[in-house]
């Protein structure tokens, strides 16, 4: 880290001001749940959730930051006397045009994970933060690591948990640097700076940034005790368009199992005894024993230190680390911030008007977040409030596996055709290059789309963008059961998705993305019983002559493996025959948008319900994409509603023809059966899922 200082007067001012559309939500989620089995949730696939990226792919030019800043705590860096030159070409660059949709053309993407950190990371790089920087005042700086956008780029403040080092987003820098320009917050192992001067620290940065871009929103940050100070300076300003993403705040702080260690520390005045001595005699059931910090760091739950698995004991070689970050000296003084902190944000709850997201973790074994997750709810109703089951109390340092299981229970077999004609396994009879349409069945649920989504990521590189129903990305206030929550479709917006309409669907063609469309939409992933493998789609074409315009080349694929998944045992007939049940279906549909206004039969506007189902013991997922139809050169001839229609029918036949062709094939499988899959794996352990035998494609 390269460290600058500056000296300089703060300057800001405060007025109304036009809050933000807040569609950065799933920003910080993205990167708390980004992982290889969740490598769908990467900058890669990820241009919607970009703040200076279009929704549909452009973006603007990057530059490295090759220095950070510090700031003194009565002082605040001043852009003006440092960066005037920068800041002269501002409007140039604002204006500057966008590159094309590289999402679109996996040969042109930039390998994101390259240069991706890990846990041991975060831990070497914390050595050598505290060997060079154990005293002075708390100071923001930049990771080198970090590329940055242009200066139109907002800007994300990360204020750190008790660690103080400011390295709490070491695994997500190089995604979250694509989007923002990153500055942590770091608090020196021996600095004693009280609570309320650290707010005022926080507070001049955001002030002078404001003063130095009104129109740009700032992102701040926090974990734990940072999460404190994003709340207070959030109430103490709320006229600044701050957005918060708050990770385990610890404003449950006085219910905490930490409090116990107070009295502890108290005793043991001496003030830089090392904290590995004191915790070595601690039981095993007492907080920040060695099992318990490790615990901490994995995410599994404490345990006696020899019954540590192999990974524990790996990253317990990194116990000295933990010392030098909390001596016993400064765990006492983080103690008492967190007190001080805890009692600062409480008190202004009410004053804060900054739109936020909160995360908590389900198994946070040092602040009770489950029980603060529902008062917060109530504090904040606006609020987008998640809780991540699987995770301990450092949420950030996390790498999760959300679609794993998915993937390992359906086995998925895609199977694509060459431009001969040629069906092979695997993809690769799909274009690299946009724009792509690909038109299906859409199987009960929807629970064909994560398999296909995450397996074109893994094999070819491709984002697919879903267009889906509009309902999925709305907030529902008021909400009860069965409307869904936000968080239900999570996934969903974080794989790309948008909303289904004439502009999207044109955006996403512009932009020459590979999309994924379902003319059966709600009602063949609600359908009815007996109704599988049937297509309901519109009378009348309603993407042919777009896909034409732009030229994209149309692939009609079929998929098979929803009556090896579940069986339906109430369907909309079914409940429409109980009282309270249709009562909640009529009230559901009325609450949510309609997408087919104008259209009759079975695809105008649906009833909104969730078929009852029974799962079963998995069977297999089977993908079949036919041979891409080239639609280039024929905007003109497919202005004619006639021919436009006569090829709509014959995607329509092409899909019915791959769900026959999977139906019959797929009854020759040996390994259709999750069991028989996993004995296989067992036995041949380098195979991947992917690579488990099926059919026989020639026989």
């Amino acid at each position: 880290l390269i460290w600058k200082s500056n000296r300089a007067e703060v300057q800001y001012k405060t007025g109304e001001r036009d809050k933000r559309l807040f569609t950065s939500l799933s920003v910080l989620i993205m990167a708390a749940i980004g992982g290889v089995s969740m490598y769908l949730a990467t900058a890669r696939l990820l241009p919607c959730l970009r703040r200076r990226t279009t929704i549909y792919g452009g973006y603007q030019k990057s530059r490295r930051v090759l220095a950070a800043s510090t700031e003194q705590i009565e002082r605040v860096r001043n852009f003006e006397d440092i960066n005037n030159e920068r800041f002269a070409k501002k409007k140039k660059e604002e204006t500057e045009e966008v590159k094309p949709n590289v999402y679109s053309n996996p040969d042109e993407i930039p390998d994101v994970e390259e240069g991706k950190k890990s846990l041991n990371d975060y831990f070497e790089e914390c050595k050598v933060l505290i060997r060079s920087n154990q005293n002075g005042p708390p100071r923001w700086f930049s990771p080198l690591d970090c590329s940055s956008s242009s200066p139109v780029s907002p800007l994300l403040l990360f204020l750190p948990g008790i660690d103080g080092t400011g390295l709490g987003l070491i695994m997500h820098h190089h995604k979250l640097s694509k989007m923002f320009n990153i500055w942590c917050l770091n608090i020196p192992v021996k600095d004693r700076t009280p609570f309320p001067e650290l707010v005022k620290l926080v507070e001049s940065t955001v002030r002078s940034e404001n003063y130095r871009s009104p129109n740009k929103p700032i992102y701040l940050v926090g974990e734990t005790l940072g999460a404190c100070l994003a709340l207070t300076v959030a109430a103490r300003n709320p006229d600044i368009d701050l957005v918060l993403i708050l990770s385990n705040p610890a404003t449950s702080f006085s219910r905490s199992a930490l409090q116990p260690l107070i009295p502890l520390l108290d005793i043991m005045k001496s003030p830089m005894q090392p904290l590995i001595p004191m915790l070595e005699i601690m039981p095993d059931h007492f907080p920040l024993n060695p099992s318990y910090l490790l615990s901490l760091a994995t995410g599994s739950l404490p345990q006696p230190i020899g019954e540590l698995s192999q990974d524990l004991v790996t990253i317990s070689s990194y116990l000295p680390v933990l010392a030098d970050i909390l001596p016993s000296g400064t765990l006492q003084w983080k103690l008492d911030l967190l007190k001080s902190g805890a009692a600062s944000a409480n008190s202004c709850l009410h004053a804060i008007k900054a739109q936020m997201m909160i995360l908590f973790s389900g198994r946070d074994q040092l602040l009770p977040s489950q029980e603060e997750s529902k008062r917060l709810r109530k504090a904040f109703p606006d609020s987008e409030i998640r809780m991540l089951e699987e995770s301990g109390h450092f949420l950030f340092l996390y790498e999760y596996i959300v679609s794993r299981w998915i993937i390992t229970a359906t086995g998925p077999v895609m199977l694509s055709t060459m431009e001969d004609g040629k069906v092979v396994r695997g993809l690769a009879g799909i274009p690299s290059n946009g724009p792509v349409l690909f038109v299906g069945y859409h199987m009960l649920l929807g629970i064909e789309t994560i398999p296909l989504v995450a397996q074109f990521l893994i094999e070819r590189d491709i984002g697919v963008r879903g267009i889906a129903h509009p309902a999925l990305f709305e907030r529902i206030k008021d909400r009860t059961f069965p409307e869904p929550e936000p968080s239900d479709f999570d996934v969903l917006r974080i794989m790309g998705g948008v909303p289904v309409s004439p502009g999207n669907f044109y955006k996403l063609m512009s932009s020459k993305s590979h999309v994924l469309l379902y003319p059966g939409g709600a009602r063949e992933a609600c359908h009815r019983k007996g109704e599988e493998y049937k297509l309901f789609w519109p009378e009348q074409s309603e993407f042919v002559r777009m896909a034409a315009r732009f030229g994209a080349k149309i692939i009609p694929f079929g998929v098979v493996g929803e009556d090896d998944i579940a069986e339906i045992i109430l369907d909309y007939n079914d409940q429409m025959k109980i009282p309270w049940q249709r009562e909640q279906i009529e009230s559901l549909t009325k609450r949510m948008s309609g997408v087919r206004s104008n259209a009759s039969g079975e695809v105008a506007n649906q009833p909104m319900h969730m078929p009852w189902v029974l799962p079963k013991f998995p069977g297999r997922f089977y993908y079949y994409f036919g041979k891409p139809i080239e639609t280039q050169g024929m905007k003109v001839e497919l202005k004619d509603r006639d021919k436009s229609h006569q090829l709509y029918l014959h995607i329509k036949s092409e899909v019915e023809r791959c769900i026959a062709y999977l139906k019959q094939k797929r009854e020759k499988d040996p390994y259709r059966n999750l069991l028989s899959r996993l004995i296989y794996q067992a036995t041949h352990s380098s195979i991947s899922v992917s690579e488990i035998p099926t059919f026989d494609l020639f026989d």
